[in-house]
């Protein structure tokens, strides 16, 4: 089922993961997709340097690179394969996750995301292709 880039607000708060991690959108274009998922206590697994959770991260990147291809018109049904690198501890503010589509496939399509954190330092990047059958 091919879902209508327009609805994409509608679509992040299909699932209750994706309204527990509270994504709004910060600016969408046909290849391009930018998220915003508000700090909160419960993100944290190391309380020494308050760090984000990695797999938090992972989720993250993700989502944004499923709903990148969305927003580009593409049809995204799971998650074919997903590489996360991390760069940084994420220790503080909302982090924004910039994806970018790399190709549209008839069955597979591939987005790359960056995070930043409140700084606009990297704090993890990553690839995911995205099944479309």
């Amino acid at each position: 089922m091919k879902h209508d880039p327009e609805n994409l607000v509608d679509l992040l708060q299909i699932a209750p993961f994706h309204r527990w991690l509270g994504l709004k959108i910060v600016q969408q274009s046909n290849d391009h997709l930018e998220l915003e998922m508000p700090w909160r206590d419960e993100l944290v697994s190391n309380p020494v340097i308050g760090a984000v959770h990695g797999g938090i991260l992972a989720s993250l990147i993700d989502l944004t690179g499923l709903y990148t291809v969305i927003a580009a018109g593409g049809v995204a049904k799971a998650t074919a394969d997903l590489r996360v690198d991390y760069h940084r501890p994420a220790t503080k503010g909302p982090l924004r996750a910039i994806g970018q589509v790399i190709k549209l496939g008839k069955t597979i399509s591939t987005a790359d995301t960056r995070i930043l954190d409140d700084d606009d330092r990297l704090v993890a990047s990553g690839r995911g292709t995205y099944l479309s059958t």
